[in-house]
């Protein structure tokens, strides 16, 4: 059977898309640069211990109809249904991450979302929701030669069996995630998602996290600390109080913000900076 559909028309308004819609690399390329840019990367519902409905119409109503952002397995099976609606053929694949984790930190369990995407016969990694380092181009998974896009370089790495994805930070090789080789059914993810969406031990449940990825800059908010990394390596961080917070949820990540997020706004505010 088939994935539910999308409404393409609305998707396009919803990233501000008004290019060709072919299942070519220019297309692909032109999607998942925009996606990231006007669709934040947030996990507010996990926070707020709202759960996370996978299912293609909350996914919709919530990221195109409701102007919300949403988490990896949100953006990837939205970006999924729309990559298949235009003809491109797509894989979903699981990630262990350790970005921003110590080299001998023990392997997580599997718990990203990522697609692998074939066109003309080459097949590549395409991620438009892994928050701060979210790659904006697609990249070459048979490639080994770092591979640039708008943002950080890339490199994918054989690693045990698996596919390591690592950026190129301040000069240095940083891990992002691990790919497991074999693709997912959609029905796969529900377990990922139930874990990560409420298990006491998911950091979305404890930490306000919402990132914006634009053509200029990485946009990143970590409990009260805004992080902002431009494409010419320059970084500004600030410490936001609520009031703060609250506004940039708005301005800054285009979000509809409720009056029930505001106690967890303010416990962001109060939490030690980091990030």
């Amino acid at each position: 059977m088939s994935a539910p559909g999308v409404d393409l028309a609305a998707y396009c308004a919803r990233i501000g898309h008004s290019g060709p819609l072919r299942p070519d690399l220019d297309t692909l390329r032109a999607l998942q640069e925009r996606h990231p840019a006007a669709i934040a990367f947030e996990a507010i519902d996990v926070l707020l211990g709202r759960g996370v409905d996978l299912s293609p119409a909350a996914v919709d109503a919530k990221l195109i109809g409701a102007g919300r952002g949403g988490y990896c397995y949100e953006h990837n099976s939205l970006f999924k249904r729309v990559l298949e609606a235009i003809g491109f053929e797509v894989e979903g694949l699981i990630a262990r991450v350790n970005w921003q984790t110590a080299p001998d930190a023990p392997l997580s369990p599997p718990s990203h979302m990522a697609l692998r995407v074939t066109v003309g016969g080459v097949r590549y990694l395409v991620d438009v929701g892994f928050g701060s380092c979210v790659p904006t181009a697609p990249l070459r998974l048979a490639a080994r030669e770092p591979q640039s896009t708008g943002h950080e370089i890339f490199r994918l790495r054989p690693a045990g069996g698996e596919m390591q994805l690592e950026a190129s930070i301040a000069g240095r090789w940083q891990p992002v995630y691990r790919l497991l080789p074999g693709p997912l059914l959609d029905g796969d993810y529900r377990l990922h998602n139930w874990y990560t969406s409420t298990h006491p031990d998911s950091h979305f449940r404890h930490r306000l996290i919402v990132t914006r990825t634009t053509p200029e800059a990485r946009h990143v908010l970590a409990d009260s600390r805004l992080t902002v990394r431009g494409r010419d390596g320059t970084v500004q961080q600030e410490t936001l109080d609520a009031d703060a917070l609250e506004t940039a949820l708005a301005e800054r990540f285009g979000l509809p913000v409720e009056a029930a997020w505001r106690p967890a706004i303010e416990r962001a505010a109060g939490a030690p900076p980091s990030g």
